[in-house]
């Protein structure tokens, strides 16, 4: 992806889990331009990254509230919301049903989207759309366990329940709350310039932690170039 211009779509679900937007948003965002140009990276090595237009989409541009933090202001909503490359769903509350339009909405984008990637709940809300079924869906332990006792989860959706983040073709499901950290790491990892990502991991001083719940796997995979690179730019901070 370098170089190029990414739209990437968040969208807020009102009383959605504030850990589950924060932390994969920033994490993928630390590997844009704008930020790289922040940290005073060359200007060859900033082009590795892509250029990002974030758009925070609801049903109007009043304020949404998360579980914690600040209101969020939409910039956009299901009707005006401009092409998307990627969309971002965090994790609402898992027995609200959607807001009036999110379900048409997430139907016409979900086909031109090259990722989906839903955290925590989001998940069991999207999959309200019918977006999921048949797709290979982690989600909250925790959560699944409560709806399922209401019936509430859809039967059509094959639901892992070992793994911290899954990804079936396009669609990248992260489980528990900061599972989405990891799984930005995962994304960062398949989709960024290989120094960018080891570049990014150093500043934020983030070691991913494996998907699979009960084994581990190599942290890195850089080269000893890219490894010099990266020791390069942090001993200059």
């Amino acid at each position: 992806m370098s170089g190029q211009n990414l739209s990437v779509g968040f969208l807020l679900l009102p009383g959605f889990q504030w850990l589950d937007a924060a932390g994969p948003v920033d994490y993928i965002n630390n590997h844009s331009q704008a930020m790289l140009q922040a940290i005073h990276l060359p200007k060859e090595d900033v082009e590795k990254g892509p250029i990002i237009t974030w758009h925070y989409i609801s049903f109007d541009l009043k304020p949404v509230q998360a579980t914690s933090g600040p209101t969020l202001n939409p910039s956009a909503t299901y009707t005006d919301c401009p092409r998307l490359d990627y969309l971002i769903a965090p994790g609402p509350d898992k027995t609200v049903p959607l807001t009036t339009g999110c379900a048409d909405f997430l139907k016409a984008c979900f086909k031109g989207l090259k990722g989906f990637l839903t955290a925590c709940t989001g998940s069991m809300a999207v999959a309200q759309a019918g977006l999921l079924d048949g797709y290979n869906v982690c989600t909250n332990g925790v959560a699944l366990k409560a709806v399922r006792s209401l019936g509430l989860p859809n039967k059509k959706v094959p639901w892992v329940g070992d793994r911290r983040w899954v990804v079936d073709r396009k669609v990248w499901k992260a489980a528990g709350v900061t599972v989405g950290v990891d799984r930005g790491a995962e994304f960062a990892r398949a989709n960024f310039h290989p120094m960018l990502v080891e570049l990014t991991k150093t500043v934020l001083e983030n070691k991913p932690n494996p998907d699979n719940r009960t084994t581990s796997r190599s942290s890195s995979m850089e080269s000893p170039t890219t490894a010099r690179r990266r020791n390069s730019y942090v001993m200059r901070a």
